[in-house]
């Protein structure tokens, strides 16, 4: 089963950038997206044999995520397991199986000032406790932007920028704590030691050309479905955002 995750960072925006392209190239069971920045009736894509599940913000051309999938879920969640009103961002989508969970995410952003943290924080808390309630019933597949670098390896100026969003003791001790409760990095658990591999660089000039970037994407996994997995990739090549995708393959 192939699983794709992609902040787009505008799709209206990315499928004048290839976007359909490498979609329909890359043959997913799943097609996350994050970062969507549409409103409902704002775009058309004709998927032919996907379902499409989307998560809208209240706020125009801001946040909203969407699940493009060949298999029909039992059930179809939006927020995190509480009343709708309280997630008017579109961060997150689950999809329930009979053996599984898929779930895609984008995470809020800290913002540069950092005034955004405590939000982000409050976040973090309330995802943990969904992430672990759904796990506690069924394995789950969780994928998307969660906007920190986890270790030093996984962003190219680690002392630079220490404290900075996205890279706080905070954020990185969440992640942590995510991981300790019973789930997997899944391209860190096949490559526990290779650099220089991001999902997301600056619009500034030349810093992808010079890969000074920050993995921030990421496939998790429950821990029992860890001797699934049989490849995570990041495909850098791939342009038409500040983010580029990434690819699970797992054997469910």
């Amino acid at each position: 089963m192939k699983l794709v995750s992609w902040n787009v960072n505008g799709l209206r925006a990315c499928v004048k950038k290839g976007f359909l392209d490498y979609f329909n190239e890359v043959d997913a069971d799943f097609f996350c997206v994050q970062e969507t920045k549409l409103q409902e009736g704002q775009i058309e894509l004709e998927l032919e044999g996907y379902r499409q599940y989307w998560n809208y913000a209240e706020k125009k051309g801001y946040s909203g995520t969407a699940i493009f999938t060949k298999k029909e879920p039992l059930s179809v969640t939006y927020g995190l397991g509480e009343d709708e009103d309280s997630e008017p961002e579109g961060r997150i989508i689950t999809l329930e199986y009979e053996r599984y969970y898929v779930v895609t995410m984008y995470t809020p952003n800290a913002k540069r000032d950092l005034s955004r943290l405590p939000y982000r924080l409050e976040w973090e808390e309330r995802a943990f406790n969904y992430l672990n309630t759904l796990n506690s019933k069924k394995p789950l597949i969780f994928c998307g932007d969660l906007n920190v670098a986890h270790q030093e390896i996984d962003i190219k100026n680690a002392k630079s920028n220490k404290g900075n969003s996205g890279f706080t003791d905070e954020e990185r001790a969440c992640m942590s704590k995510l991981l300790d409760s019973g789930f997997i990095d899944s391209f860190r658990y096949l490559y526990p030691d290779k650099a220089e591999h991001y999902t997301w660089w600056s619009y500034m000039n030349k810093v992808r050309e010079r890969n000074i970037g920050w993995r921030i994407d990421y496939f998790i996994t429950s821990e029992q479905l860890a001797d699934t997995i049989k490849a995570a990739e990041i495909h850098s090549d791939i342009l038409g955002s500040d983010h580029c995708p990434i690819l699970l393959d797992i054997q469910l």
